[in-house]
């Protein structure tokens, strides 16, 4: 072949390569919210849109050079409901990437489907083990954390605190179960025993009884795990028990993160553990909580980070492919090879694509969740039933 030919043919190449990206330039990325607009998590729901879409606006719009379209469904935090939901978004809106969820049984069943779809699903909250256990699968990440994560960094803290008992109490969920067992697993490595399991059925929030119960144990110190309303609800009447001042109270930190105003005076001095905190205090975070002040009138949470962050690691795989999702070996070597510059602190993908993190001993000052100091250094789930590693 003569050099003419061969210099028509690569011009040629590059002009269908230029007119393929424009073309796709032109069609955005459709964004599918599956998160709580109604019930006990629908704040957390509110906030985790709002994380998300702050990233994208301060980009223009635009992630690797696509618009970004959302479509949002109600979640409920309803499992028994989720996989309609989640096929209506896939197979009736055809969006490219699933964003979804707060209730850890309805992201099980995300990501299931998104297993068997190959549809990219970034899961903004969601603790479930098995996302990223199990389940895991090339086009499944998380920006938050495990349950396991919280539950065993919170057990490190409440052990190095000098703490030999506990009592745990939690909803009889998903979530609860893990994250107690994670704390149960890493305060019994330290020496500690824990000498009564508390659940109550999700999402009641009659907690009475049970906290009788934690009286009479007498145990150095308890654990809990609730969140939103229920969180609300727990802290208010373990302070109106007279167990405030008698028995210390940890927990893993959704117990006080975007339940503060509610809980008032009743969640000073309750200690959690968290990969984020209200004032880390560095200049990336700092930036973060006043563009976010400025965008929706009151202060970011963890469930505002986490969702920023799932915006990011969109637009890291993006970037890469030059907006291409379906390129998806690609997109997905972006990601685990990525360091995120995250309010939280930067943090890195596990081989199942789950943070590497740190975790924060909180304590409730003045209302406010300030750091005491690193509870568990770069936390890696171990990713148990994984197969992708």
């Amino acid at each position: 072949m003569n050099t003419s030919k061969m210099a028509q043919r690569a011009a040629l190449s590059a002009a269908i390569l230029v007119s393929a990206q424009a073309s796709l330039a032109e069609e955005p990325i459709k964004v599918g919210m599956m998160l709580p607009a109604t019930g006990t998590y629908a704040k957390l729901g509110n906030n985790i849109k709002n994380g998300f879409k702050l990233y994208v606006d301060e980009q223009g719009g635009t992630l690797g050079g696509r618009q970004i379209e959302y479509v949002e469904v109600d979640s409920e935090a309803n499992p028994a409901k989720a996989i309609d939901n989640v096929n209506k978004l896939i197979k009736q809106h055809e969006v490219d990437v699933l964003l979804g969820s707060v209730h850890s049984g309805v992201a099980l069943a995300m990501a299931k489907r998104a297993k068997e779809s190959g549809t990219v699903l970034i899961v903004p909250n969601a603790g479930a083990d098995n996302v990223t256990g199990p389940l895991c699968a090339p086009n499944i990440f998380r920006t938050s954390f495990s349950n396991w994560q919280p539950g065993y960094a919170t057990g490190q803290a409440m052990a190095e605190d000098g703490h030999k008992t506990a009592v745990a109490i939690t909803w009889k969920y998903g979530a609860g179960k893990e994250m107690l067992d994670g704390f149960k697993e890493s305060f019994e490595e330290a020496g500690g025993t824990v000498v009564k399991e508390l659940y109550v059925p999700f999402p009641n929030v009659e907690f009475q009884a049970l906290l009788t119960q934690i009286a009479a144990a007498k145990p150095d110190a308890v654990f809990a795990f609730f969140a939103g309303g229920g969180a609300v609800k727990f802290v208010k009447d373990y302070a109106a028990a007279g167990l405030k001042d008698a028995i210390p109270l940890y927990g893993t930190g959704f117990l006080t993160d975007g339940t503060l105003e509610a809980q008032g005076a009743d969640a000073e001095g309750v200690k959690t553990a968290l990969h984020y905190a209200d004032a880390l205090g560095t200049p990336r975070d700092d930036a973060f909580r006043e563009a976010y002040a400025q965008a929706y009138g009151e202060q970011p949470d963890v469930y505002s980070v986490q969702a920023y962050d799932a915006a990011q690691i969109l637009g890291i795989g993006l970037e890469a492919t030059g907006g291409d999702i379906a390129n998806k070996e690609t997109f997905t070597a972006a990601i685990r090879n990525a360091t995120v510059d995250s309010p939280r602190g930067e943090f890195t993908m596990s081989s199942s694509h789950n943070p590497v993190q740190d975790f924060y001993l909180r304590e409730v000052t003045d209302g406010v969740n300030k750091v005491v100091r690193i509870a568990s250094k770069s936390l890696s789930d171990p990713g148990r039933g994984c197969r992708m590693k």
